[in-house]
């Protein structure tokens, strides 16, 4: 048996195990994946391996905890760039996914500001699996009707519901068959979410591959781009999730930025 240093991280619960591969070459099967992501053994959201770059810009790689790759977490970028930032004594941090670079800045005490990039609005960007207006999505789950839904892409798919409550939806039960659902080539985060006032926004999310979240980086840049251009918030709102908000500022190019807390880096042990 092999024995990996590690480090355990999370953004507002969101949590992930963070591996340092910069000098060392670690790979983990899908099925160890699995078996460390379960809430019986290790536990986390995600998996993030760091790869060795220069210039301060470092690849990533991101796994679910069902084992698959994704292109995008947003809460993981920055516990990776706090990570990183602390170990090489600087403030910014440039992060590689397989689709964009992330900029990061560590701007206060454990607080850490990521430029995400621009979303993609186009049904074949998000992707969708038919030509469809991805602004007004009306999916039949369960015998009723979810309508108005907005799909982006903002570094990995998702749909978006404005409701009354977004709380009084049964996202262990619906959340997995709309992220399945045939609409979605790549399957699909789901946000429920509800407008408080034009600076604030409470959400309940179901993400892709990792299941009901306490926190999710990504939805609350979804959230905000689909709140902003359905006029219902300004470009700068908070997105309340349940152990904290994270601000998502959009700007005239339409960049997302995003700002919020990470924890203490705890360092962990495990065998393969």
């Amino acid at each position: 048996m092999t024995s990996i240093n590690a480090y355990k991280m999370d953004g507002l619960g969101n949590d992930f195990v963070i591996i340092d591969r910069r000098k060392n070459s670690i790979n983990l099967t899908k099925e160890k994946i699995i078996e460390l992501g379960s809430r019986s053994n290790i536990g986390f959201d995600q998996i993030i391996f760091i790869d060795k770059g220069k210039d301060n810009c470092f690849p990533i790689t991101i796994f679910n905890s069902d084992g698959g790759e994704v292109s995008a977490c947003g809460n993981g970028s920055r516990c990776v760039a706090y990570l990183l930032g602390k170990n090489l004594n600087t403030k910014e941090i440039k992060l590689k996914t397989n689709n964009r670079m992330i900029n990061a800045k560590i701007i206060g005490n454990l607080q850490v500001e990521l430029e995400m990039g621009k979303p993609l609005f186009s049904f074949k960007d998000i992707p969708l699996s038919k030509t469809i207006n991805p602004a007004d999505i009306t999916l039949e789950i369960n015998n009723k009707k979810f309508t108005g839904g907005f799909c982006v892409n903002v570094g990995n798919p998702h749909i978006v519901f404005f409701v009354k409550n977004c709380f009084e939806h049964d996202l262990k039960t619906i959340g997995p068959e709309i992220e399945n659902h045939n609409l979605f080539p790549e399957k699909t985060n789901v946000t429920m979410a509800q407008i408080i006032d034009g600076n604030n926004i409470t959400v309940n999310v179901w993400e892709r591959g990792a299941g009901l979240t306490k926190a999710c980086g990504t939805a609350a840049c979804a959230t905000a781009v689909a709140a902003f251009k359905n006029k219902l918030v300004y470009n700068e709102v908070d997105i309340k999730f349940k152990e904290g908000f994270l601000n998502i500022k959009i700007d005239k190019t339409d960049n997302i930025f995003m700002t919020g807390p990470v924890s203490e880096v705890k360092t962990i042990k495990f065998e393969t």
